[in-house]
């Protein structure tokens, strides 16, 4: 083969590969393969340049830094969108858009989409060829990034398209995924070096260095979400179809998109969206409306700097600033101790947060948060609140020259108990010494032990715990099952408990009994133990015995259990209060041995299951023990790794992401066909 032909087949591999690995997330080759072809072609590209073209992969690896950027003015103003933050404000956006176009009695129809927390840019291809990309700066105006945006492998440097625009200006946001954000930041907390305190910061200082090379080195990625200028081509009349264009020509655009009717599909997409949030790959903060069909957006038109046909749906902050009060110490249910920030009460994520959690005694002086800083606060759907950052320029100049606040400490004994604090080699955390001697680790303990998918004691709440081991009741979890300390007078007595709430726990309680033992395992609360291991380890070894007399060597025979894992369940083991109150959840019946699995009965072994949506007879639960039964494991999110998904009624983006990436689907029928032919 010429060397020309070989250097196109090179670059129509490679360009292949980025698209399936970089947009589609399903790689169609190893690593050490596209190496091995990006070489070649770099090889054949120094021994001839003429064959080197603007498009050729190679030069995604960065340029010489730049001594600065220069302008670039859009042709097509890139202006900024107005905010809704309520369901009035959509509803009037709505109204404002039917009497616009004079169909008040009608039901719109509405192009729907996340707006990603990214920085948005513009990218321009001349016949198909990407020459040049800015950011929107002010909307008339932005700088000239197009070195760093050849290092995107998301975006073409070629459009799949045998008849290409003459001029095609792709309007989009480039961000950093959560997962390449903490591989980052993880990168850069082992250099020593600073790290981001959000994904958007992470993107935005990537994508302006001057020097192309350390753009390369982060992986940033891409979303289209529309386009400005046009030339040579007769562009499809909606947005929605729009999309679908773009995606043709391999532009990635986002799989969340939907198409919706009215205020009720509009207010319906922004909950659902909403409830995953936390799910998604990427930051969002809010969605996107827009009027669907063209000619009613030119109808529509602008307003000052925004466009009448589309608006932006905010959620809730997800970061605020407020201050430092105070910073407590805070013990756990395994006895590790955490700083945490009493703060300034400040709405952020949907609530009023007032305490927000600083990990641990390097993080905080990683971060050198203070008493009386300014501090940005992070809180995500359900996740607990963070500070992710000091802003230091808020900070009192007398503190900057002589501090009024020293550095944090961390105790030297506990807060709760008063035993010495010790920090183990290798370890972040710093601990009580103490064990369930320590009345907060006891009542943390007890609170595991009760909890939905250990024990699963109805009744037995935060505030009904701290009553039982403040009187002295119960110190155990195996006091729980005692009648000399836990009964209807004793129960009674306490607060916000009458006869009846005292007989509902009595019955919790005594249903609590004969719990599998993969239930019991993690109700110990062995560190290191999570839900899935103990699952693993009642299936290994069947009965508690066997478990608890096994040796580290024989605790890694089971799958996903390493040296760490089998030297915490040893520790565990190895204390005589442990194995007492064992024996006494023993003679207590609490849970109820198995038999240990067949060693060759694992047919679903490095088979990995996503559920989605409502199954028809199985509950999720169910459906994830059968699958676990014969060796399976149940993820909880879509990934190339995935094998199989079961999807049942109101799937969604699971299911989307599934097909995207050409993943086997199963109803329930399909899934029972599948473990009946496994011998499940």
């Amino acid at each position: 083969m010429r060397s020309e032909e070989r250097a196109s087949a090179l670059r129509a591999l490679i360009d292949a590969a980025n698209y399936h690995y970089y947009v589609l997330d399903a790689p169609t080759i190893p690593d050490a393969e596209y190496d091995r072809l990006l070489r070649e072609l770099q090889d054949l590209e120094a021994a001839h340049p003429a064959l080197s073209t603007p498009d050729s992969p190679t030069h995604r690896v960065g340029a010489p830094p730049l001594k600065d950027f220069a302008s670039v003015t859009h042709q097509v103003p890139m202006l900024s969108l107005n905010n809704a933050f309520s369901d009035e404000e959509v509803a009037a956006f709505d109204r404002r858009v039917r009497e616009g176009l004079g169909r008040e009695g009608e039901e719109m129809e509405y192009a729907v989409e996340p707006k990603f927390d990214g920085l948005a840019i513009t990218l321009l291809y001349q016949d198909g060829l990407f020459v040049q990309g800015a950011t929107r700066g002010d909307g008339y105006s932005g700088e000239d990034v197009t070195a760093n945006l050849r290092t995107v492998h998301a975006i073409p440097m070629r459009l799949a398209d045998p008849a290409p625009p003459v001029w095609l200006e792709v309007r989009g946001e480039v961000l950093m995924l959560r997962r390449d954000f903490e591989k980052l930041n993880e990168t850069a907390r082992e250099k020593g070096e600073k790290t981001f305190a959000n994904p958007r910061n992470a993107a935005a200082g990537s994508l302006r260095q001057l020097d192309s090379r350390i753009t390369a080195r982060r992986r940033l990625s891409f979303f289209a979400y529309g386009v400005g200028r046009v030339e040579g081509a007769t562009l499809p009349a909606s947005h929605s179809a729009i999309m679908d264009w773009l995606a043709a020509r391999r532009l990635p655009v986002s799989s969340e998109r939907r198409r919706v009717k009215g205020v009720v599909g509009l207010l319906d997409y922004f909950r659902e969206l909403g409830r995953r949030r936390n799910d998604l790959p990427f930051d969002i903060d809010g969605a996107v409306y827009k009027v669907d069909a063209l000619a009613d957006q030119e109808v529509l038109g602008y307003v000052a700097r925004a466009p009448r046909f589309a608006i932006a749906h905010k959620y809730p902050a997800q970061e605020e600033l407020t201050t430092v009060e105070a910073i407590d110490v805070q013990v756990g249910r395994t006895g590790t101790l955490t700083p945490v920030a009493r703060l300034a009460p400040v709405f952020v994520g949907g609530v009023t947060v007032t305490n927000a959690t600083l990990h641990n005694e390097d993080e905080v002086r990683r971060k050198d948060v203070r008493v009386g800083d300014t501090v940005i606060v992070r809180r995500a759907g359900d996740v607990i609140p963070e500070v992710v950052g000091v802003v230091l320029e808020r900070r009192p100049l007398r503190d900057l020259l002589t501090p009024l606040h020293e550095p944090f400490r961390m105790l030297e004994a506990c807060p709760e108990c008063g035993a010495p604090v010790i920090r183990l080699e290798g370890e972040a955390a710093a601990r009580c010494s103490n064990g369930l001697a320590c009345p907060a680790q006891r009542k943390q303990a007890i609170l595991h032990f009760a909890s939905r998918r250990a024990m699963d004691i109805e009744g037995l709440g935060d505030k009904l715990v701290e009553q039982l081991v403040d009187k002295g009741l119960v110190a155990t979890p195996a006091d729980l099952y005692d009648p000399a300390k836990v009964n209807r007078e004793s129960l009674a007595g306490l607060e916000r408990m009458a006869d009846k709430s005292a007989e509902n726990l009595i019955q919790a309680i005594e249903a609590s009994r004969g719990r599998p033992l993969a239930r019991f395992i993690f109700a110990l609360g062995i560190r290191q133990v999570g839900e899935q291991t103990a699952k693993d380890l009642a299936r290994h070894f069947g009965h508690l015995d066997a478990f608890a007399a096994a040796d580290e060597a024989g605790l890694m025979a089971v799958p996903d259990v390493g040296p760490v894992v089998a030297a915490a369940i040893r520790a565990f083991l190895a204390e005589p209060h442990n194995l007492a109150v064992i024996e006494a959840l023993r003679a207590a019946r609490a849970w109820v041995d198995g038999e240990p699995a067949p060693r060759l009965a694992a047919p679903l072994a490095g088979k990995t299951f996503v559920l989605t949506g409502t199954l028809p007879n199985l509950t999720r639960d169910q459906a994830r023990e059968r699958i676990e039964a014969r060796g399976g494991k149940v993820a909880g999110s879509v990934s190339k790794k995935t094998d199989y998904v079961i999807a049942g009624e109101e799937a969604g983006s699971k299911l989307a992401k599934a097909r995207e990436l050409g993943i086997a689907i199963l109803d329930e029928n399909g899934l029972i066909a599948l473990l009946d032919e496994s011998g499940a």
